[in-house]
């Protein structure tokens, strides 16, 4: 899991960051982190027809396909929203659907597509692999919203109920060191 923004400060995440999106420094850590890839993708794979990766979609051998969307969770206590970058694992029709469709205006009205999280996020005790989800596509630039299965895992627990300014500095500090 890397950081989707750089810490200005490596020694204290919550002075700030360096925004790798709009390069921009932002005060406080980090609201989002983010994986460039799932789990099994290898560089060499570009090479081979049947696999390709781009920041939004990814495909290896023809057999397994991805889509990179957002967690989204609540930070109570300042109205903000802190976000992870996640893979997660489609059906072949459902991954062509969604590529069909990925530039499509109408999009939006697509049901959502059922999947599996391959991203493992390290700062829970329980493993995130294989959470069920469902993927929501948005408007178009939008990442798919990634909302998970109902269940007792922190991780779920967090995306319904929030997380505290204090969450996402604990975060930073063990994602980032401090």
């Amino acid at each position: 899991m890397s950081p989707a923004h750089t810490p200005a400060h490596h020694d204290a995440p919550d002075r700030g960051h360096l925004c790798t999106c709009c390069a921009e420094p932002h005060d406080g850590p980090p609201l989002s982190y983010g994986s460039p890839a799932p789990p099994g993708w290898k560089p060499r794979y570009a090479r081979r027809r049947d696999s390709g990766l781009t920041s939004d979609q990814c495909m290896i051998k023809g057999r397994e396909f991805y889509v990179h969307g957002l967690i989204e969770i609540p930070v109570r206590d300042t109205g903000e929203t802190f976000s992870w970058g996640v893979w997660v694992s489609l059906s072949e029709p459902n991954f062509a659907r969604a590529h069909d469709l990925w530039e499509d205006p109408a999009r939006e009205q697509e049901p959502p597509y059922f999947g599996w999280l391959v991203t493992e996020l390290p700062v829970y005790p329980q493993s995130t692999l294989l959470l069920k989800t469902h993927v929501r596509t948005r408007a178009v630039g939008l990442r798919p919203l990634i909302e998970l299965e109902p269940t007792d895992h922190p991780l779920a627990v967090e995306q319904r109920e929030g997380i505290t300014a204090e969450r996402v500095r604990a975060f930073a500090e063990l994602l980032l060191g401090g």
